[in-house]
């Protein structure tokens, strides 16, 4: 992110962009009314310091060409990596309990004691763990940043998976934090809402070079409609890495799948612990309120290079970041094609390092699935303290 990425990431010390903005030092008690309310956009807004610093943006631009092994790229996880206890190895680096205090402010109640003391059950739910695992994601940026500065400073690309890409844009100074926070505390209570509206699930599948997953979710609408289902949805969500998809959809479909697992060539089916079919048309109701709180939410060009879920490709400007998230929330995570995207170099040209921020190291295992040699590099944020000890 460039010499400068220090200086504005930490979020005591943030002026703008490139961080966390509205730092939670120029957070009043009195200005949410007290209590346990969540702010409201309009609220997080006005407390926010919108300077922007001078010169940034020239900075990143101004940056000499390096190695590849001199950049490296960051991997921000989703929904499903949240376990409780997360985050408590962060809390002892600057910034990280500021980011949770104004996190309670934002969200109305105590994410850190939900992360650190759960229950597991009440932390799973889509309106809780989505928050969870952005703050937790963010605050393991500091740990790197803390650790290993110069990690932070050379980042080059990030990516997110699903909700975690709303940290990477975070991360990369297109968004600040208390909206960004804001955006995904509506985008997750919205689908809660649309995934208590109809019995739906995801299904992880791993197929057979045979495999076609796209005939399968067709027959498997087709013995929903023989059930009296009308307009049944069933179709891949997540395309995580070669022979391995998500399925979602109406639970009849999914169930239809499993037991049929051997016809379609799938080696391999789970149910995955989720409430709906995320990334589907099943999430429409979802779209609306997300759109709305993104029109209110400055957006700018992200600093380092970010790539979209929904089609593998870097985010060019504001306008195409705020028309994208809304979009992913009913398509399909294109996670193997972002991993090329991302990695994609001439033949004999060195990986950069990759570091994932956040919990659980999900996205290590299916970047071993997608691309052994850059896995080869690839370090989780949470293993730096292992290495640091055995040093000493």
């Amino acid at each position: 992110m460039g010499s400068w990425a220090a200086a504005t990431w930490r979020l005591g010390g943030c002026s703008g962009r490139g961080g966390l903005r509205g730092a939670p030092r120029r957070w009043g008690s009195s200005h949410l009314g007290g209590g346990d309310r969540a702010a409201t956009l309009n609220d997080l807004l006005q407390s926010s310091v919108e300077a922007e610093e001078p010169g940034v943006a020239a900075a990143a631009a101004r940056r000499p060409r390096r190695s590849p092994l001199e950049g490296t790229v960051l991997l921000f996880p989703g929904q499903g990596s949240q376990f409780v206890g997360m985050g408590r190895e962060s809390l002892q680096y600057p910034g990280v309990r500021d980011m949770y205090r104004l996190a309670e402010k934002v969200l109305g109640y105590d994410l850190l004691s939900l992360c650190l003391e759960g229950p597991q059950d009440e932390l799973d739910r889509t309106r809780h763990c989505q928050p969870a695992v952005f703050v937790a994601s963010l605050a393991a940026v500091e740990k790197l940043n803390h650790q290993q500065p110069k990690v932070v400073e050379s980042c080059v690309a990030a990516a997110g998976y699903s909700v975690g890409e709303f940290a990477a844009l975070v991360f990369a100074g297109a968004l600040g934090f208390a909206e960004a926070l804001y955006a995904v505390k509506v985008r997750a209570e919205a689908m809660q809402k649309a995934s208590e509206a109809v019995p739906s699930g995801m299904l992880s599948v791993v197929g057979r070079r045979e495999a076609n997953y796209k005939f399968a979710c067709l027959e498997a609408r087709k013995h929903c409609e023989s059930l009296g289902i009308e307009n049944p949805v069933c179709e891949i969500s997540n395309y995580l890495f070669p022979d391995s998809r998500v399925i979602a959809g109406h639970l009849q479909a999914l169930e239809f799948l499993q037991e049929n697992a051997r016809k379609y060539y799938f080696t391999r089916t789970k149910m995955l612990p989720v409430s709906g079919a995320f990334h589907t048309r099943l999430m429409e109701p979802a779209v609306e309120p997300l759109a709305e709180v993104l029109k209110s939410i400055e957006i700018e060009k992200p600093l380092v290079c970010v790539y979209s879920n929904v089609d593998g490709k870097k985010y060019m400007h504001s306008k195409h970041i705020r028309k994208l998230l809304v979009k992913q929330v009913v398509s399909p995570v294109m996670w193997e094609q972002t991993m090329h995207s991302v990695y994609e170099r001439k033949q004999g040209t060195e990986f950069p390092y990759t570091y994932e921020v956040g919990p659980g190291k999900q996205l290590g295992v299916i970047l071993k699935k997608c691309n052994l040699k850059a896995w080869k590099q690839y370090k989780h944020v949470d293993a730096l303290e292992d290495e640091e000890a055995a040093e000493t």
